[in-house]
């Protein structure tokens, strides 16, 4: 069948080998090591010269399984699962960074990825030049021969922060330097990230695919769009005449996760499999109750103000309009008067969970100043736009009115 709906695809990617019991779910691999009948056959899977698995740190039949469906969805060139959002950015800046090399990126960054790169990289010698990436202009006067990188969220979390991505991609096309994109906020059911320019596209599996918080996990997409240059140094021994826009994941594949060890399990891979059937369905109902929401908590006394990039006198409603459509995630933010305001209505609440995480199938809710930034001071919280009257509201698969009902009643004490 030709063309056929991302829904179906979803559910009908063929296996690589098929199941001796002709299982419509793929089976759990939960091994270690897989057998080899002869010596050479052994030496060519050690070797990356058949596609062989035999250690499940480096590859795993329940995994590929997994990774081959992201392909199929996505129609990226390589995907890679690993086990975590943030093993998958560590990995992918890992794999094209090196000491002397530097990312442009946004200050407007999740806490720890903020802090992988201002100070993990920074330790290994990889400099992190932090600059408005909504400002052209400031990001042209940041890249130089030694740039590897234009990095960011394509929606900040919590800022609501949204760059032009196809504006980006022209900058780093012109300058040699590849645009590598955190797209977990929008998935890419709806969000097509290789058509705004993207060459490596990072996703926290943890949040919508995963179905409900049920495990673990991160996906490094390389779309084998950026023919690598010589003057990133980190993939210059990768690189080839023939094959340059593969040097991405020949490394991350052969050298870079081997190295590190952060490999999907198979338990995982299996329940974001699962995850992705449904993926869309619940991705449409959370959204629009997150839209629903956002416009009616503009009604509530007590609350200063709502951010979400779907309300039309968002300022950045057209970019973000134009990027993901109308339904640009299940996250918002809203302010209320002071620190002490926001944890009275926390304390209050009875029906939204206080929990860190997104996308779960059950709303959650934090104050982020406190919590994924409490360990930073004042000063850099507010150079990060980080305010402490600011609440994140991950919106699950209640109704709007149940949602609305709790946050009201959670209101009066303030």
């Amino acid at each position: 069948m030709k063309d056929i709906s991302f829904e179906t695809q979803t559910l009908h990617t063929p296996y690589e080998k098929p199941d001796a019991h002709k299982a419509l779910a793929m089976p759990v691999y939960q091994s270690v090591a897989c057998e080899f009948d002869t010596a050479e056959e052994m030496e060519e899977a050690f070797c990356g010269r058949s596609k062989d698995h035999f250690y499940s740190r480096i590859t795993n039949p329940t995994v590929q399984y997994y990774e081959d469906r992201v392909r199929a969805l996505t129609g990226a060139f390589s995907v890679t699962a690993l086990n975590s959002g943030m093993s998958a950015i560590s990995n992918t800046l890992l794999t094209v960074a090196s000491a002397g090399s530097n990312i442009v990126t946004s200050p407007h960054l999740f806490g720890n990825t903020y802090s992988f790169l201002k100070n993990t990289l920074a330790a290994l010698g990889v400099e992190a030049r932090f600059c408005d990436l909504t400002d052209a202009g400031a990001v042209r006067s940041n890249i130089d021969a030694n740039t590897c990188a234009i990095f960011l969220e394509v929606i900040t979390n919590p800022q609501m922060e949204v760059a032009d991505l196809r504006a980006l991609s022209a900058i780093g096309q012109d300058a040699g330097v590849p645009l590598i994109a955190d797209t977990t906020v929008v998935p890419f059911t709806v969000f097509h990230a290789r058509e705004f320019g993207v060459d490596i596209e990072i996703v926290s599996s943890t949040k919508y695919i995963s179905g409900g918080a049920t495990s673990l996990g991160g996906l490094i997409i390389d779309y084998g769009t950026f023919n690598w240059p010589p003057n990133i140094k980190a993939l210059k021994a990768w690189r080839s005449d023939t094959a340059g826009s593969e040097a991405f994941s020949t490394r991350l594949r052969r050298e870079v996760h081997r190295n590190l060890g952060a490999y999907m399990t198979p338990q995982a891979a299996y329940m974001q499999t699962l995850g992705l059937e449904t993926l869309q369905l619940r991705f449409t109902r959370q959204a629009s109750t997150c839209l629903d929401l956002a416009r009616r908590l503009r009604q509530i006394r007590g609350i200063v103000s709502v951010n979400y990039t779907g309300l039309e006198d968002n300022p950045f409603y057209d970019i973000s309009k134009t990027q993901f459509g109308l339904l640009p995630g299940a996250m918002l933010t809203f302010d209320l008067a002071s620190r002490r305001s926001c944890f009275s209505f926390l304390n209050n609440l009875k029906l939204i969970r206080r929990a860190t995480n997104l996308f779960d199938n059950k709303s959650l809710i934090l104050h982020p100043a406190s919590t994924i930034y409490g360990t930073l001071s004042e000063e850099l919280r507010l150079s990060m736009h980080i305010k402490q009257q600011t609440i994140r509201l991950s919106v699950g698969l209640e109704t709007t009115d149940d949602l609305l009902s709790d946050i009201q009643q959670a209101m009066p004490a303030l």
